[in-house]
Parts: structure tokens; C-alpha cells; sequence
């Protein structure tokens, strides 16, 4: 769609007063996130992410962990200091003082994936009350891929010129024709029009049904740091389904602007880490004094092994 919705332009509006409205305060806040209040920021062909509040910020983190253990973090020099210990020995409980609240325009299949974290507080737009946009997630031909033949769930190598152009087609006219049908259902246009005056239209909540799974929801999602950094932790993974890792990817730098620190041993410790089991540590020790250590005798199953050998740069 190339005009905006009015549900858009009320959007932009909203954004318009909200930022231009200030009021001074005494709590605790982020300069950089500050800057990044409010506004829209794209995912995908017609989604967004934007904050909307949040609470607290690095010291915040700080704050709680000396209360809760008082004298015992008096060998920690600093602030970053203390929130990487808290985060390497995964001291969860410090990052819950802190909250984020995101406004949030997704695909519907993403929305279904995203709620299975189900420690956030969620608020949907409401398809019972109100018609959803005519809008659907129409993926780039980059990201069209055929079925993985190791991965049950996940994706294999990318579909070739004309079978991408076929599937893009396929999913533009489903899209089409399942918004207009809903219309029909409705006897509504999107612009609030009448179709058949003699004709009493379907209940919303009904209606809905006909709805592709690529039509665009909102919601409301807010949820303390702690439980945000494990979202993160696995939809930024490179295995997460490319749609949510999208999201993840844009909600991750405005993290980084909210709790640098933190952000930077989330990184360390989190994302940019390998968690080894017993028996993979023992083969690591065996490497390390010199052994041969093969998968046969590694002690491992073969799928760990090839994930130990990835994760140290190794070849067999």
C-alpha cells in the first residue's frame, strides 16, 4: 500500500504529541533511549517496533544487587564489574528491576511463535472489536526457501528466480482474496463503507477466520530485562526463524542504548557463548593435554560433537 491508513496517520500523530509533550521527573533515565521514545522504527515489509515506557537502567541493576547482597559485592570495583559477575553466574533477579513496554506490529504467524515467551504482559489489538488493515508479510525473494532436509523447522537453500516469483504471486493473491472476502463476510470496507445495504454483515469475531496467518497484528509487550535478554538469547540466534530474529535484531539496539553494560555482557556471556556439558568439557581437557579425541571416542553424540567442533573452530 502506498497511502497510509488512517489508523497510520492517527499513529504518526499520537507519536507527534506524545514526544513533543515533556515533563521533568526524578527517576532514573536513559539519554540515548530517551532519543528513540516513541518513534517507529520498520521491521519487515509493513511491521515496527517502538517504545513506548520503560524503568530503570544499568544502575538500576547495581542498585538491587548491593541491596540484596550488601557487603558482599564490596570486592567489585565498579558498576561494570558487578553486572558482568551478576551476569556470567546468571544471578537472574537483578535484571527484573528493570522494564521495557514495546509497541509492536508483526505478522500474525510471528505473533503466534513470539507468545509461547510467556513471561511478558501482552496486549493484542482487538480483530472482535475493530477490522484488521489490508495488509500482509510478503517476504523478499531472499528469504523464500525450501523445506531443510536436516531441520524439521527449519530452512534449506533459497528458491530459484521462478519458483520464488511463483510462490510471491501465490501469496500476494491469497492475501487479496482473503481480505476480500472478509470484507464480504463483514459488508464493510476497510474505510468503514457499506457494501450491501439490504445485507447484515458478519460478527468481526467471526469474520476473522478467513484471515491468512500473514496478516499483521499489534500488541502491547512489556517485560522486565531478565526475561527480554532470554527472548533475545534465542531469536537473535542465527537458527531463529528469520522473520522474529528481524524483530529481535531492532529491539536488541535499542537495548543497547538503554543498558549498554549490560547489553556488552549479554553479548559475552550470552550470546556470543557456548555452553559445554560435562562430557564436552572432558573431551576439551583431553584436546588440551594432547589427545586425539575423534567422535568415536569422544564420548559425545555426533550432533554435540559437530556443535563442539563449530563452536571451537575445528575440523575433523
Amino acid at each position: 500500500m502506498s497511502d497510509k491508513t488512517d489508523k497510520a496517520r492517527s499513529i504518526d500523530l499520537e507519536i507527534e504529541e506524545l514526544r513533543a509533550f515533556t515533563r521533568p521527573t526524578s527517576r532514573v533515565t536513559s539519554s540515548a533511549l530517551e532519543d528513540r521514545l516513541y518513534k517507529i522504527f520498520p521491521v519487515l515489509d509493513h511491521g515496527f517496533v517502538r517504545v513506548v515506557d520503560y524503568m530503570g537502567d544499568d544502575t538500576s541493576i547495581v542498585q538491587a544487587a548491593r541491596v540484596s547482597y550488601g557487603k558482599g559485592t564490596k570486592s567489585v570495583r565498579n558498576d561494570e564489574g558487578l553486572i558482568r559477575y551478576l551476569m556470567r553466574h546468571r544471578h537472574s533477579t537483578p535484571f527484573e528491576m528493570c522494564e521495557i513496554k514495546f509497541h509492536i506490529k508483526l505478522p500474525i504467524f510471528v505473533a503466534r511463535q513470539w507468545i509461547r515467551h510467556r513471561t511478558a504482559n501482552v496486549n493484542e489489538y482487538s480483530a472482535r472489536y475493530s477490522m484488521l488493515d489490508r495488509e500482509f508479510y510478503i517476504p523478499a525473494p531472499e528469504h523464500l526457501a525450501a523445506q531443510s532436509e536436516v531441520n524439521n523447522q527449519g530452512r534449506g537453500d533459497v528458491l530459484r528466480d521462478e519458483e520464488a516469483n511463483d510462490v510471491l504471486e501465490m501469496l500476494k493473491a491469497d492475501g487479496a482474496r482473503s481480505y476480500d472476502r472478509y470484507e464480504t463476510l463483514l459488508n464493510e470496507r476497510q474505510d468503514g463503507r457499506i457494501i450491501n445495504d439490504d445485507k447484515q454483515g458478519l460478527a468481526r469475531e467471526l469474520a476473522r477466520m478467513t484471515l491468512p496467518l500473514s496478516a499483521y497484528t499489534q500488541w502491547y509487550w512489556k517485560v522486565d530485562l531478565q526475561n527480554l535478554i532470554h527472548f533475545l538469547s534465542l531469536r537473535m540466534d542465527p537458527h531463529a526463524q528469520y522473520e522474529i530474529r528481524a524483530f529481535a535484531d531492532v529491539m536488541y539496539d535499542m537495548v543497547r542504548d538503554w543498558v549498554p553494560l549490560t547489553a556488552k555482557a549479554f553479548e559475552d556471556y550470552r550470546l556470543n557463548s557456548f555452553s559445554l556439558s560435562g562430557p564436552m568439557v572432558s573431551a576439551v581437557r583431553r584436546m588440551v593435554s594432547g589427545e586425539k579425541v575423534t567422535v568415536e571416542n569422544s564420548g559425545i553424540s555426533a550432533r554435540e560433537w559437530r556443535e563442539l567442533q563449530a563452536a571451537l573452530g575445528l575440523s575433523d
